[in-house]
Parts: C-alpha cells; structure tokens; sequence
C-alpha cells in the first residue's frame, strides 16, 4: 500500500462521474481488506448517478480494510492520520489519499454492502451496510448417500465440543472422495462443509480411520489447489498475473514468498513435487537490474545473482535477513529432484548462496558476537514481537540478532560448503564450514540462557545488545534440528516451552495489547517443527501434542488454515469488550506452510519416510496415544503411492497392540520387498515398485516431560504474558562514577518488579519503579530496563535505551558538511534542516573535522528521515556504506548502515537514527563519508514493484546530520 498522498481532484474535473473515474484509475476501486487478502476480488461496481457498490461476504471480526486501486496507486479513506471504526449504517467522509485502515466490526457472517457515494465530488462518502442472507435452514445434508461416515469430537476451551463428520461413497476405491463437515464457526463465510479427492500421483493413507485418511487426502488436495500457472500480488506487475508453475502461498495470497515457499517445502513439498518448488525457489533468486552498477564493497559475481528478500519490516533487506530460509528448501529438493536436474539446479543454488551468503557476511554479520543482525524469521509484525516503541525506531530492530535467523543461516552456510565441496570448490567450501562452526558457537555462547533453559529468540538492538527473555517456538526447534543444540539442551526445550490447551504458542510470553496474529497464536507450520523437534529429542509429550494441534486444527476448520488463537483453538476469538484484540487478525485457508506440515507430518513422522542425499530414511514416531487413540483396533495401516526419483514406495506399519501409558513404540524390524534392512535405504537399491513393511514394537517411555499453562483467551494472565516494557524516564551523571536513573511502570501494577542493564550486562534486579543510582556507571554507560511478573516471571522486552553520553550533533548546515545536495529550511513537518532526497548513486555527503577528545569506543549513526513507504512494507529501505578516516586518509571503521523506513506523524515527525558504526578511535580529527551502497529495489526481480523502488531503483532518504556517541 503507497504511503505518498494520491491527488484525485481530477477524478471530478469533467464529464460523468464513472467515467471520471474509469479514466483516473483505468480499473476500478476494490475493498481491499482482512476479509479478502486484501485482494481484488470484491470491486466497487457502478450503480449510476456516482454510486458504487460491492457485496462482500464478511466473517465475525474486527477487519481492516481500505478502498484501493489494483496497484494500490490510489487510496480513499477517512482520516489519512488515524485509523477509524465504522458501523453498519454510518455514512463517512472520504478523503483520495492514502493513510492507515479503517475497521468494521462484524458478529455474525453476512453480506455486507460496501456503498461509495461519489455523486457530490467534493465530500464523496462510504457507507456499509448489511444485507439479507440466503436461508440455508434446507440445505440438502452433504453426506446424504455415502456409503460410509464416521464421526468425531473435539473439545473447546470453554467445556464444549465441536464435532466434525468425514463421509466417503466408496471406500475401497482407488482414489476416494470425501465429504468433511463441521460445527466450528468457520472464519470465512461459506457453507459448513467441504468436498475433496485423493490425488493421482499423490500418497494416500489407508489406516482403518477414515478422519486420519481423509485429512491427509485434504491436505494433499490443496497442495494442488496451491499449484498453480499463474501468481500475483497488488504490489508487483500492476496487480496482474505473473506466469509461474508455482506453488502460491495460500487462497488469501497469491504470490510466492521467500519464507512461506521455503518452510512449506522443507516440511514436505519437496517430497511430494521437487519440480513445481525448483520453480518456485528460481522464481526467489534474482539478478541487477539493467543500469545498475554494484559498488566495489559488494563481494558478489557480475550478475550478482542473489536469494530475494520479500517486501518487508523497515524496507525489506537488511533489516529482514532470514531470506537465506531458502536454503532449506533447496537442501530438500536437490534431495528429491530427478538426477538428471538436479545438477543444474546445485550449480545455480551454490551460485545464488554464495552470492548471498558474501553479501550477508558484509552488511549484517556483527564480528564483536559472531551473529548476524536482523528481524526473526517469520514473526516479523513489529507490533505483534517486538517492543511497542520499536516500529518508531527500526534501526534497533535492524541491529538486533535472532536465533531462528541466526539458525537459518547456519543451515545455509552448511548446504553452501557441502555443495562447493561437490563442485570442487574446495576453498570455499573449507571457509563456509568454518563459518558455520563459529555461528554454532556463537548461537550457543550468546543466545543460550541457562536460567531458562532455552534460547532467547532475539538480543536487544544497539546501545543494549543483551538476550531478552523471550522466546519462539520456530527458532527453538529449528535450533535442534539443525544440531545447534546439543541433547541436553534439546531435552531442556522441550521440557521448558510452554504448551497451552491446544498446544504451542509461536511466541513466549505472549504481548499485552496486541490483537492475535503472532502474539497469542499457534502457527500450524510451526507445530510442524515443534514436532520434528520433539521427535528428533524423543520426547512423546511434546509430539502428541503437536499431533493433536495439527490433526484438530485441519479437522473442526475444513482446512490447514493460517494460524489459531493459541488458547482456544479458535480461528477466530472474537472480543467484543476489547474488538482491538481480536483475532487472528488475517487467517487463509490453506496456507502453503500448513499444508506442508501436515503433509510432512503423515509421510515423515508417523510412516517415517524422509529424504537422504542419496537416499531415504525410514524412522516412523509413532506414540503410545497416537497408537490407541487414532489407530485403535487396526493391526496395520499403509501409505500408498509414494513417489520418489520415479519410484512407486508402500509403507505398511504393523502396529503392535494398543497399550496403556505413554512414550513411542521402538521400529523392530524393517524389510524391503522381502529383504531386512536398516532404516537407511539408498536410492539405487530400490526397484520401481517397492513394499516396505515396518514392525514397530516395545514401547519405549522416551521422555514425557512437558510444560503445561493455561488461563482464559480472554484475559491478560500474568501466567500466559509478560508485563509492559518500561521507560528510562530520565538519566543523568550525578558524578564522574555516578549516573542515576528514573524508571517508568508504564502502566505496569504493583506485581512487577524491574531489571537494569548497563551495556547489555545485569546489574541490577527485583527493583520498584522509581530513581535508582548507579555507582558503577562508565565513562559512557548505555542503560535498558526490563520488567518482570513477581509470581510467573515473565518478562517484557526491554526499554528504549539511553545513555550517559548524549554525544555530539553535527547538523548538515555545519561548515564541516559538504555535500552535491544543498540544505533545505526546516518545514511544517521537520524541525531541523535537511539535504531532501539524498542518496542517488552519485550523491556524496562528508562530515570534515570531527574532533574526538578521548580515545574510546564510539558510535557513529546518520540523523534522518525515510519516507519512501509505510514501516511494514516494501524494498527502498535505505543501506549505504560509511567511512571514517583519520587525518591521514587512513580508513579506520567502515561498513553498512541501514535507514529503514519511518513513520510520519501528524504535525511535527522527529528523526530517527540509522544503525551505528562502531569505532575504536584514538584523540584526534576524523573525517566521515557516506556513499552508495543496495537494496531490493537495485535486483531486476523488483522491476514492477509498485511502490518507491519499482520503476527504478530507490535508496533515497533526508539527511539532518550525524551523531557521535561514545559508548565506552
């Protein structure tokens, strides 16, 4: 969505009113909104006399949406500063130009009637009301006449049950059909019910539980819904089609993202279809774009072929730097590509790794702690997982480090070295498996918190750098599949995460006064991993958990949907004393990710079957509970028809009586096509046709342990959320050794207590809010506040920092500033002179004579603003390199600074500053240069963005100065 204000005064300036419009847009206005993907599926149809309609079926919510063109170049709404709640009924002022979401809140499912009323164009108005709903009190029963069905219950939060009904005509036929229907309030209107086939060329279950075969047949029939010939997305090509044999990301979205592709096909897509995800993987890897010519600090090839980072936090890379996700995905799809491609395909995999693993190790690799900087993977809502003043200062978030990304990039630097290895590259394979020893060092020196007994997910930004006691799910179990984590920490995880009633949130604690998406949610993909992990640990607690979150969630929902609120279980909690807290606040139907963990789920965790590089594992998990309660009376059950390099593969698995008690049951025996064997198989050995019969056995206890919480959805539980971050409300030096603090509750009670760090190290614990002095303070300390529940110890993310050197300002009007760009005055907006859009290529800015009276640790950041888009979206986040000389020329730091995107706020904006670069300087002058470095916005993938850095690259910002901090 632009952020830059849309002029439409010309809409009105002659002619018919629809013509007008039809000529201003050449498309017409959708509601775009939660509700639709924030699509074009709903467009506001002429009714004549300037009256536009669209009737767009609404489910319980609270829905942001917007009025918007296809490629968002127009917007209409109501306040362009603040975001407005509408009811059914209320007329509203609109006004062209784009700003934040208004919101509708909704009950019960229904038509709703968008009305846009453009009769009067000087105060054109929208008004929503609902409209009649068809009677479906006779519905014909959509199990009428099958031959078989059978019926389960799955129980609520709240006491009840929620049953859901599988129905099949024929159940010894080849490829079944069925029917699914359940109680559940669906999320998105429609009927209670769903029809869907086993797939030719897909497995199928065949277990004497008919719910079991059939959700894994739904499964598998929308893998191919999501396989598709054509993708798009409002934010590239216009909004129009894109030809790719692809896998898309779900029904609300449409596109091929980085992460969501790469997840999905690591949990099971590659097994399933390596071809239709190679496509997908190519369609994320990018070249320049034509005219651009990398700078000489960009160690990459002439093409500069690269992983793509999606649109994003700040503007996208480098603050979001988990594109190397891809990694994954690749690793498993050369493992099941046909040989004959899968050669060209790690030619073209170690080039664009290489590529972007070089990149990464210059602009976001922080030598002081061995780890790389930037956002979580995944969970990259900044309100929903990080601290609420962050999204005002993503700088911070930028310089932060978090494991799943960390973890991700040691699972890349692995594939890298084992593939330049294969191709004979011996010296970079050597460097990259030195790389990845040091990160898995690293990860596990910095990260670990062995108070908690798990990783914390991310550190603190700059000026703080300490591990929050916070924690996700996704990078805990990506860090012990990888073997990050040694055993003794995997069996601490997962003892120590926590599981509610329906299972694993993705994050803990979860976050006071954000609505469900990230926060307060159970990510079905990410259950997925939750259980490889728990497999990987042996521990059958936390597997029959997972079990039970994926098996119910595609159960009473029709569908492997998005995400669930994490108590409940519900696709949607809907609040009415606080709408604002609803959600999910966005949920698709078969997302790629979800489909691809239940997928993986069925083929690799309970028949065992995984891919080797040159072969297969057969490894099956299957629980005592898992046994008795899914499987029941059945002495066997089967997967048929998996395909694997061009070979047909039966699993059977022969159960042994159900018993009591938990842990798995131990593979007794394996033969393949009448030959015992290992649980390793390699390819060459089979034949076109194989039947591998596993006999499981003992019951092995395993380790049961788990952690259990619980509180209602419905209530901001110190046993379930951490406390409100605070504030240093003031700081200052009493004395040489002295400096004293003033800490804010921030509408905290009197059940939290607060820590203070010094520099990213504890210094002091269970404080009340209020002064506190430290009389171990630094030359130049910098100071962080966390809070903590007294009786769960739950903490919140750490305050804003602030340190006793407030550093020296050097505005852009100062003598010592040269630069091609002439400062402008300060305006209604900014308070302070700037150098307007600086940052072309060939745009130079130079700081002389900066005098440092003290040697010492120092920070040296760029005072600015970036306005080219809104902070949760696009490719022009600003990335440049900085230099700092001494008086002899000598350079004596240099490296990458970022500029991300940041607000605008009504009446004055203040500046931000950009990521630091760190110094160690001695009393002298120096001299700073800032030159050109990339973006997004310079790879030829990004040519039909249609925000800033579309039609041409954009890595542009204002300059008001620099600051010097001495930190040390």
């Amino acid at each position: 969505m632009k952020r830059s204000a849309i002029a439409l005064a010309a809409l009105f300036a002659c002619g018919g009113v629809e013509a007008q419009l039809q000529a201003q847009t050449d498309a017409p206005l959708f509601v775009r909104g939660a509700f639709n993907g924030w699509g074009t599926a709903d467009a506001l149809a002429p009714q004549g006399k300037g009256i536009y309609q669209a009737d767009v079926k609404v489910a319980p919510g609270n829905h942001a949406f917007k009025l918007g063109s296809g490629d968002w170049a127009a917007e209409w709404v109501i306040d362009p500063d603040k975001s407005v709640n509408v009811a059914p009924g209320e007329t509203h002022v609109l006004q062209r130009q784009s700003g934040p979401e208004t919101f509708l809140f909704v009950r019960t499912s229904g038509t709703y009637r968008f009305t846009l009323d453009a009769s009067d164009p000087a105060r054109p108005a929208l008004k929503v009301t609902r409209i009649a709903d068809a009677n479906n009190a006779n519905a014909p029963d959509p199990h009428a006449g099958h031959a078989v069905a059978v019926t389960e219950a799955w129980p609520t939060w709240d006491g009840k049950a929620e049953t859901v009904r599988y129905s099949t005509p024929d159940a010894n036929a080849p490829l079944r059909q069925y029917v699914q229907s359940s109680t559940m309030s669906l999320r998105d209107p429609g009927p209670q019910h769903v029809q869907y086939a086993e797939q030719d060329g897909l497995p199928r279950a065949r277990t004497g539980n008919l719910a079991f075969d059939a959700l894994f047949a739904l499964a598998g029939a929308e893998m191919r819904l999501n396989s598709v010939s054509q993708i798009k997305d409002g934010n590239y090509n216009g909004g129009n089609a894109i030809d790719c044999d692809c896998f898309s990301t779900g029904e609300k979205w449409a596109y091929v993202w980085t992460r969501d592709l790469s997840y999905a096909a690591d949990l099971g897509l590659a097994l399933l279809d390596p071809q239709r995800v190679r496509n997908s993987l190519d369609f994320k890897l990018s070249g320049w774009r034509d005219g651009v010519t990398p700078v000489t600090q960009i160690p990459a090839s002439a093409d500069g072929l690269q992983i793509v980072q999606d649109t994003g936090s700040g503007g996208s890379w480098p603050v979001s730097t988990d594109r190397l996700t891809w990694a994954v995905a690749a690793e498993e799809t050369l493992r099941t590509l046909p040989a004959a491609e899968r050669a060209p395909f790690a030619q073209k995999a170690l080039a664009a790794l290489s590529n972007t693993i070089e990149i990464d190790r210059v602009a976001a690799f922080d030598a002081a702690t061995g780890l790389y900087t930037g956002e979580e993977s995944f969970l990259d809502w900044r309100d929903q997982s990080y601290a609420a003043w962050m999204p005002g200062d993503l700088a911070s978030m930028a310089s932060s480090k978090a494991l799943s990304t960390n973890v991700v990039m040691f699972q890349a630097l692995q594939l890298a070295a084992k593939l330049a290895r294969e191709q004979g590259n011996v010296t970079k394979a050597d460097r990259y498996a030195r790389w990845a020893l040091d990160l898995k060092h690293a990860i596990n020196t910095e990260l670990w918190l062995a108070d908690e007994g798990m990783y914390s997910s991310l550190t603190a930004g700059h000026l703080d750098g300490a591990p929050l006691h916070k924690f996700d799910w996704l990078g805990q179990a990506l860090a012990i599949v990888s073997g990050v984590a040694d055993a003794q920490q995997t069996a601490s995880i997962l003892a120590r995460y926590p599981h509610g009633p329906m299972g694993a949130p993705v994050i803990w604690p979860q976050q006071i006064g954000a609505p469900v998406y990230h926060n307060r949610a159970i990510w079905p993909f990410v259950t997925a991993y939750g259980l490889r992990a728990a497999v990987h640990g042996n521990n059958a607690a936390v597997a029959d958990a997972a079990y039970q979150t994926l098996m119910r969630g595609a159960a009473v929902n029709l569908s492997n949907m998005e995400n669930l609120e994490w108590l409940s279980g519900q696709p949607l909690l809907l609040d009415e004393k606080t709408p604002g807290l609803s959600g999910p606040v966005i949920n698709s139907r078969r997302q790629l990710w979800s489909v691809g963990g239940y997928l993986g789920m069925v083929v690799e965790n309970v028949f065992g079957v995984s891919a080797l590089d040159d072969g297969i594992a057969l490894r099956p998990f299957v629980t005592a509970k898992l046994r008795r309660e899914t499987f029941g009376d059945a002495s066997e059950i089967a997967l048929h028809d998996l395909r694997l390099h061009g070979k047909r593969i039966d699993v059977v698995l022969r159960l042994p009586p159900a018993a009591k008690g938990d842990g798995f049951h131990r593979v007794e025996r394996i033969v393949v096509n009448g030959k015992p064997v290992t649980d390793t198989l390699r390819t060459r050995d089979l034949l076109a046709a194989n039947r591998i019969e596993i006999t499981l056995g003992k019951l092995v206890p395993g380790n049961g342990t788990i952690r259990r919480v619980t509180a209602s959805p419905y209530e901001e539980s110190p046993v379930t959320f951490g406390p409100r971050e605070p504030l240093i409300e003031a700081l200052a030096r009493q004395s040489p050794g002295a400096v004293a603090l003033t800490i804010g509750a921030n509408g905290n009670g009197a059940n939290v207590t607060y820590r203070v760090y010094r520099d990213g190290t504890l210094v002091a614990d269970k404080l009340p809010a209020g002064a506190w002095i430290d009389k171990r303070a630094g030359v130049a300390s910098c100071y962080a506040v966390e809070a903590r529940f007294a009786d769960s110890g739950n903490a919140s993310h750490h305050s804003q920092p602030r340190c006793a050197d407030a550093g020296v300002e050097i505005g852009v009007t100062d003598p010592r500033v040269t630069s091609n760009l002439t400062a402008t005055a300060p305006d209604a907006r900014f308070a302070l002179p700037a150098l307007r859009d600086w940052g072309r290529p060939q745009d130079r800015f130079a700081v002389d004579g900066i005098r440092i009276d003290g040697a010492g640790d120092y920070r040296v950041q760029v005072r600015y603003h970036n306005g080219a888009n809104q902070v949760n979206l696009g490719i022009s986040g600003g990335v440049k390199w900085l230099a700092l000389k001494d008086h002899a020329g000598k350079v004596v730091a240099q490296g990458v600074i970022q500029l991300p995107h940041a607000p605008l706020f009504k009446g004055a904006t203040p500046t931000v500053y950009s990521t630091p670069l760190a110094a160690r300087l001695k009393a002298g002058s120096y001299r700073l240069e800032m030159t050109d470095f990339y973006n997004m916005s310079y790879l030829e993938s990004n040519r039909t963005f249609t925000g800033a850095g579309g039609g041409k690259p954009a890595n542009r910002f204002d300059i008001h100065g620099v600051r010097v901090l001495r930190v040390k």
